[in-house]
């Protein structure tokens, strides 16, 4: 039996800056019924399990395998966006503000390449 996977997906969930009004409404569920799965007073099913991977952006086995301990990170070198999982001993915070400046960071780079583009067209 798999334990604490409410939990594991809870950290995710937070790991990635999503509620779980924004969960549930993509699953067709009431908040308080998705809470009941991430407090495992709901009992998840593949199926479940496969539809919150998806989207949470991470295979079911990362879920299960999932540990306060390990980061998701992308391999943003490939463009792919292929994930793998890296040991890191940082706190869920931190990696938010990480996470969070990564983010910034993406935005600041398509502004410069929109910008590019827009010169572009004018020339």
């Amino acid at each position: 039996m798999i334990t604490d996977i409410g939990k594991k997906i809870r950290q995710i969930r937070e790991l990635k800056g999503y509620s779980q009004e924004f969960i549930a409404k993509k699953l067709d569920l009431s908040i308080r019924a998705y809470s009941k799965i991430e407090s495992e007073e709901t009992q998840l099913t593949i199926k479940r399990l496969n539809e919150i991977s998806e989207i949470l952006e991470v295979e079911p086995e990362e879920i299960l395998g999932f540990d306060s301990q390990f980061v998701f990170n992308n391999n943003f070198k490939t463009h792919k966006g292929g994930s793998y999982v890296a040991y890191n001993n940082t706190s869920i915070e931190q990696v938010q503000i990480l996470y969070e400046k990564l983010l910034a960071e993406k935005d600041r780079h398509i502004e410069l390449l929109q910008k590019q583009v827009k010169d572009r067209e004018v020339v």
